[in-house]
């Protein structure tokens, strides 16, 4: 067999030679004759089947060798890869339990877990899976997480800031518009501008929530709509102004005006009054006597009008100044009736009387009895004689002064002028010697034509509470 194997050898040593050198033309070789084989003897033949004996030995205990390798080999890399996957399941199992909860919501902590998960699952060893460190990971994920809470918190944060800064500066801008939309002069536009901004650049300046929200308008608009208030009062030529606030309208004086204004501590309360120049108008109304002081009224009586409501017992007070212009009587005070009557009685009486008595008694005493027997006659005799005599006259009129005002107007009465003096106070001496007197001439639902001078701002009031109106004269 070696003998086969080294005449292998040496042919492909030829081979490889004969390859190496140049292509040359090929010469048939004539065939080389293999000397005839030798006949083997007994004892080379023994002996080559002890070598095989030896060989198949050795063969089979490399077998047997190869054989325990491998099975110590691999049960080796079995235990090692269980071990190694133990080591991997517990590795996983510290994972599992660190990345739990709300971490899991963030990218950071689930790119680190699974980053972790794929570290262990590469892992070659035990030592490599040991290596790794879980809770490292997890608290460097952690403080990457609470980072990443922390900047949304902030970024939140500075959205809601920037978000009432906004609403902040609109709602000054708000309650500074009833302000701009009045006419102010320019020094007070101007100074009403800059509040404005000052506080919008508070609020920008702000870098907090409490701050922002700290940041009032009520005490600028306060100062602010007080000055205006004034300079208004100040624009009035009259020394009087009138105060509105609601259904209540005042005459006050300018200096009493600024007091009530300036004593107001809320700005929101002070934009409730509005200021009137006074401008007094003459007004006619007709009402019983009752309602106007008894027509106890003179021109230039100062007097409050009231009013009660008509479906309410209440009364209020609307207004608080005016005065008397004129008063006029009805008809049934401008009509005079006189009665005059005499009369005269006589009389005379004469009388005489005569009168004649006689009286008789007689008395018994019989035993102890006493019996008196008694007669009276009187007669009486009388004479009456009466005379009388009466005479009376009488004679009345009637004077009409509504007729004779009419006659003097027209010019058809002698001496106009002595009639007119003398029935210029006619009126007023008619309730004057009422009061003197302490006699109620005229009736007192007897109707007066009274002439008021007031404030134009409250004729609206008195026309639509004309039929319950009471005027009362201001006592000085």
């Amino acid at each position: 067999m070696s003998e086969d194997i080294e005449a292998k050898i040496r042919r492909l040593r030829e081979l490889g030679k004969a390859s190496a050198e140049p292509d040359a033309p090929k010469v048939a070789k004539p065939p080389i004759k293999k000397p005839p084989k030798k006949p083997r003897s007994i004892g080379s033949i023994r002996e080559r089947e002890k070598r095989k004996k030896i060989l198949t030995g050795a063969a089979i205990v490399i077998i047997v060798i190869l054989v325990l390798s491998v099975g110590a080999y691999v049960y080796i890399q079995n235990r090692a890869a269980e071990k190694l996957a133990q080591a991997k399941n517990e590795k996983l199992a510290e994972v599992n339990q660190y990345f739990q909860g709300e971490i899991m919501n963030s990218t950071i902590g689930q790119q680190t877990k699974q980053q972790l998960i794929n570290e262990i699952n590469s892992a070659q060893s035990v030592d490599e899976v040991n290596a790794i460190d879980v809770a490292a990971a997890y608290q460097k994920a952690w403080q990457g997480y609470q980072a990443y809470l922390e900047e949304q918190r902030r970024l939140e944060y500075e959205m809601q800031l920037n978000q009432t800064k906004q609403e902040k500066i609109r709602q000054i801008e708000l309650e500074f518009q009833p302000l701009l939309s009045m006419p102010l002069p320019d020094d007070l536009k101007k100074k009403v501008v800059d509040s404005m901004k000052s506080l919008e650049e508070q609020v920008a300046i702000s870098t907090t929530i409490e701050q922002v929200d700290s940041i009032t308008v009520a005490p600028y608009l306060l100062e602010l709509w007080k000055d205006y208030y004034y300079y208004i009062i100040d624009t009035i030529p009259t020394q009087s102004v009138i105060l509105e606030k609601g259904t209540t309208k005042k005459i006050v004086t300018k200096a009493e005006a600024k007091s009530i204004l300036g004593g107001i501590r809320d700005y929101k309360e002070l934009i409730q009054y509005k200021i009137y120049k006074v401008e007094f108008v003459d007004i006619a109304l007709v009402l019983s006597r009752d309602r106007i002081n008894g027509a106890f009224l003179a021109p230039g009586d100062k007097i409050m009008i009231f009013a009660k409501n008509s479906t309410s017992t209440l009364f209020q007070e609307i207004v608080d100044e005016g005065y008397v212009e004129l008063v006029l009587l009805p008809t049934e005070a401008g009509a005079i009736s006189v009665n005059e009557a005499q009369t005269q009685t006589s009389s005379s009486s004469t009388s005489s009387s005569t009168q004649y008595t006689e009286d008789h008694t007689t008395t018994y005493t019989p035993g102890d009895t006493s019996i008196t027997n008694g007669q009276a006659i009187s007669d009486v005799y009388s004479n009456t004689q009466t005379a009388s005599q009466s005479a009376s006259a009488s004679y009345s009129y009637t004077v009409d002064l509504t007729e004779i005002l009419k006659a003097i107007a027209a010019g058809k009465i002698q001496a106009s002028e002595d009639v007119k003096e003398q029935l210029r106070n006619y009126g007023w001496e008619i309730v004057d010697l009422e009061k003197e007197s302490g006699m109620l001439v005229l009736d007192p639902n007897t109707q007066f034509l009274v002439i008021v001078r007031v404030p134009s701002i409250f004729v609206p009031d008195i026309l639509s509470n004309q039929q319950y109106i009471y005027i009362a004269k201001v006592a000085t």
